[in-house]
């Protein structure tokens, strides 16, 4: 037997598999759904040009100018067109998006949207609630066979397309791998934040289905563009939590110790200027020791805890009175505008693989992804794909179990190393020497470890530095301080294999 296998369970992959409803599929989650997913953790929302004023192709624009010249028009103006559409699945899923009195959707404005076009659910908690309510729904859907607790070591082919993918259970000293035999694999892995020492994604986003695919053979687009959110909270969590950009969009500051405002003289929209500009701002703060803090009190102020409960709450626990007292905050990785390459209908390089969420790179984030974008861009394109492989004939999955074979642990210590390798190297501001001596790093750990999952950590963290190395400009999401400038040159996407990174690398290790 074959069929479909959605590797993630998050709202890529689950979205998907409702979309594929009656059709039989699988669904294999390294943690039960709902955790260890970036989508549950989304407090924005989803960008859609539904109220009167607004349009996909004011949405659009504003899509191209965050994404700094390399952003895919026509992908784009399609994705934006189908936002409507896609929030009214939703609703028919049951996720309660805020509602005005009149039943209207509410919808706020967020950093480099020119209209208030997101539409949101409690103020901050639109991932966690659009997630409860996906969660409900595959449960209730007997085509969806769920496996939880199964991380993805391997993708097969035979004769050049997917013919299944090997998954391994909770670890141990006799572990078994088992194959799941399908015609069609579907990667909704989401990103790879766990990559780096500070980020706002959960530990399972480890790039992992990046480098499944890239270890495949498929074409990797713009590794090199990682967005770094300004205003994490920061309180020591790992993951660092969110202070949502929603805040900023409310009318709160950032300043520094002194209460003054850093971002006024960097741009001529401040605190709402594109999250690479307010990033590198805010880390401009920091290594001057001069701190950074998003200043609510006056715009917000005691509306706060109604407003935004999942900041309050967090700020509440670290002793923090946000409508009280400013918030401290730093840059943290938030999202790969990078990721597997598809076409317009989310297919890849590879005949039989699809990608969809953060794992995916479809033209429409550029060098630097829009607010708020990124939620709709995981159910346009799993919904298309889900279209595309209805067509197709499938069968319910039993996986084959493989032979048993020892396994311990990934050495903790380095996976540390690598986190601030990352951070330290190819983090808000990089440049040719920090990039080399990251590559030089990688190349040490690899030597000292054999654990297929610490390689792949590693697999994915050469892409995205490879890439960077190459890249010799600064734009968007990639900043080289040794190349502070856009370079026509450089005025295109980024398309590249394994095998192009690793000869980047074997050169600099020459």
């Amino acid at each position: 037997m074959s069929g479909i296998v959605i590797v993630g369970g998050g709202l890529a992959g689950l979205f998907c598999a409702l979309e594929l409803a009656p059709h039989p599929v699988t669904v294999l989650a390294a943690a039960p759904i709902g955790e260890g997913a970036s989508s549950a953790w989304a407090q924005g929302g989803i960008a859609a040009a539904i109220s009167e004023g607004d349009s996909a192709e004011l949405h659009t624009r504003d899509t191209i100018i965050a994404g700094s010249g390399l952003v895919d028009e026509t992908v784009t103006l399609g994705m934006a067109q189908e936002a409507g559409e896609r929030v009214r699945d939703l609703l028919r899923y049951g996720v309660p998006f805020d509602r005005d009195l009149e039943g209207r959707l509410v919808q706020s404005r967020e950093a480099a949207h020119s209209a208030r076009r997101i539409v949101r659910v409690a103020g901050d908690r639109a991932g966690r609630a659009i997630m409860d309510a996906l969660i409900a729904k595959v449960h209730e859907t007997p085509s969806i066979t769920l496996h939880e607790g199964f991380v993805a070591e391997d993708l097969i082919l035979r004769d050049g397309r997917i013919a299944g993918v090997v998954a391994r259970g909770e670890r141990g000293l006799a572990d078994i791998a088992h194959f799941f035999r399908a015609s069609d694999v579907v990667l909704a892995t989401g990103g790879l934040g766990a990559l780096y020492a500070v980020t706002t994604n959960p530990t399972e986003s480890r790039g992992i289905g990046l480098a499944l695919a890239a270890r495949a053979g498929a074409i990797i687009a713009d590794p090199e563009f990682v967005q770094f959110h300004p205003t994490a909270i920061a309180i020591g969590r790992d993951p660092a939590p969110l202070a949502t950009e929603a805040l900023r969009g409310e009318g709160a500051t950032l300043i520094d110790a002194n209460g003054a405002r850093f971002m006024l003289p960097l741009h001529p929209d401040a605190e709402l200027a594109p999250r690479d500009i307010v990033a590198r701002g805010v880390f401009a703060q920091w290594q001057a020791g001069k701190g950074a803090f998003l200043d609510c009190r006056a715009a917000i102020g005691a509306e706060f805890d109604a407003k935004f409960p999942t900041v309050a709450r967090i700020c509440r626990e670290a002793g923090i009175d946000p409508v009280q007292a400013p918030i401290p905050v730093m840059p943290a990785e938030h999202y790969h505008m990078g990721g597997v390459k598809t076409d317009a209908q989310g297919q890849t390089s590879l005949p039989g693989l699809w990608a969809a969420g953060e794992v995916a790179s479809t033209g429409v984030h550029g060098a630097n992804r829009l607010a708020s974008n990124s939620l709709l861009e995981a159910v346009v394109f799993a919904s298309r794909i889900a279209q595309a492989l209805k067509s197709q004939s499938a069968d319910a999955i039993a996986p084959e179990k493989l032979s048993p074979d020892q396994r311990n642990d990934p050495p903790p210590a380095l996976i540390h190393a690598l986190r601030q390798t990352m951070s330290e190297h190819v983090g808000v501001i990089r440049d040719g020497a920090g990039l080399q001596q990251a590559i030089k790093n990688f190349a040490a750990y690899r030597r000292e470890t054999d654990d297929p999952a610490v390689h792949a950590m590693l697999d994915s963290a050469l892409l995205v530095t490879s890439a960077a190395f190459n890249r010799r400009e600064s734009r968007g999401g990639h900043w080289r301080a040794d190349y502070p400038e856009a370079s026509t040159a450089f005025a295109h996407r980024t398309f590249i294999t394994l095998d192009q990174a690793k000869a980047v690398a074997q050169e600099i290790l020459a």
